[in-house]
């Protein structure tokens, strides 16, 4: 099944009312600028014929979403200059709203990295006229309304990069070459993510997991993780509507059953229904993984990422695992500190926060939880939500 397939498998759960102030913002933005013409480009007019010169220097580069900025970097290099508006992990980023700024940027960038999906309307809608767009939703066939969280999909991973390689190429041929060997290198980085989280899904049969928003949704799919979420809660939370008390009930019945081996928190979406499954997780020993949307600062690469979620997941699930060496490590504890604002983020895919990874070797007391000291978006946690000591706030609250 590919990934348009499974996004459409949650594609009736994804509403597009949230994401209309963003769109009509962009709209407005893009018609301002189409009345005041196009810029000047590098090519000129002599006698009535067009003459055009190969562009030099490096490539301006805006993406929507600071995961796809960061491997637009990898691929890219030195020959490329990119700019990510939208990177906070503390952001909702299916209410976010772009700066004028921000438009002003996409306007102006040469070529402009989308999800697409719907989780970044604003982005296409606000491009300039003679842009290049690279849109994963476009790779994989995603369509709006389809589960949007494409980054955590090894083909819309592997299909973006070999996107983004070809874009640059054609942006400035005499430094396809060195696009191709960078490509060629995450490919193999990538690769052997791959061939981890096979390892661990032939290494343990049946997997499943519940989740409090489908953010990882593709990448627990990936790991051949069946999604035992109960559909009336996932709907739900996927409309942006409240969560019903039954249906929260019965997503608690199935953590207090032990139906999941593993709760995966979008710590972008906290609520009070999300508190409560966090309490339940943590009273029935199910170990939790906090995941965010946005890539956290302290990773430098979309592929380090991944692979401290994965590695997260798996010690959560088996807390033995990997410990012979023969799979990769964890990175260390630690928060990441990050910054709070949620836009107009320049990537340079280098520098690392310097607080540190990942917790996600622990484990809680002999109770099977594993645990972390904090969440950064891909940590474990001990289960410990806000009713850990029984209070049940009222979801619909």
């Amino acid at each position: 099944m590919n990934v348009g397939q499974l996004g459409r498998r949650f594609g009736r759960w994804f509403g597009n009312a949230r994401r209309v102030a963003a769109a009509v913002a962009a709209a407005a933005f893009a018609l301002a600028c189409a009345a005041c013409g196009t810029a000047a480009g590098d090519g000129g007019t002599t006698d009535g014929a067009q003459t055009t010169t190969e562009k030099t220097g490096a490539i301006e580069v805006v993406a929507s979403v600071n995961q796809w900025g960061s491997l637009a970097k990898e691929i890219g290099g030195d020959a490329v200059d990119v700019t990510s508006i939208l990177s906070s992990t503390g952001v909702d980023a299916h209410d976010f709203e772009p700066k004028t700024s921000d438009l002003a940027k996409l306007s102006r960038a040469e070529i402009v990295v989308a999800n697409g999906a719907g989780y970044d309307t604003w982005a296409t809608k606000s491009r300039g006229p003679d842009s290049t767009l690279v849109s994963a939703a476009q790779i994989v066939g995603a369509m709006d309304g389809d589960n949007p969280h494409l980054w955590f999909s090894k083909d819309a991973r592997a299909g973006m990069a070999k996107e983004l390689a070809d874009a640059f190429s054609k942006a400035r041929p005499k430094k396809r070459k060195a696009f191709a060997a960078n490509l060629k290198a995450w490919q193999s980085r990538e690769k052997e993510l791959d061939t981890r989280m096979a390892d661990f899904a032939d290494a343990h049969e049946d997997l499943t997991y519940g989740a409090t928003e489908a953010v990882v949704y593709y990448l627990m799919s990936d790991m051949s993780f069946d999604d035992v979420t109960p559909e009336g809660y996932a709907q739900a939370v996927a409309n942006g509507g409240e969560v019903a008390p039954a249906d929260l009930q019965t997503f608690q019945e199935v953590i207090e059953k032990k139906r999941a081996d593993v709760l995966v928190n979008n710590t972008q979406e906290a609520s009070d229904a999300t508190n409560m499954l966090i309490g339940t997780a943590g009273r029935s020993d199910v170990p939790v993984v906090d995941v965010s949307e946005q890539m956290p600062e302290k990773y430098d690469t979309l592929v380090d990422w991944i692979g401290a979620l994965a590695d997260s997941i798996f010690t959560a699930v088996d807390p033995d695992y990997g410990k012979d060496g023969t799979t990769g490590g964890c990175a260390a504890d630690g928060t990441d500190g990050g910054d709070s604002a949620g836009s107009s983020d320049s990537a340079d895919g280098n520098a690392a926060d310097g607080n540190g990874g990942t917790t996600c070797d622990a484990t809680d007391g002999g109770t099977g939880s594993s645990a972390s000291e904090s969440s950064d978006g891909s940590g474990v946690s001990d289960g410990s939500g806000a009713d850990a000591g029984g209070t049940q706030p009222d979801p619909g609250k």
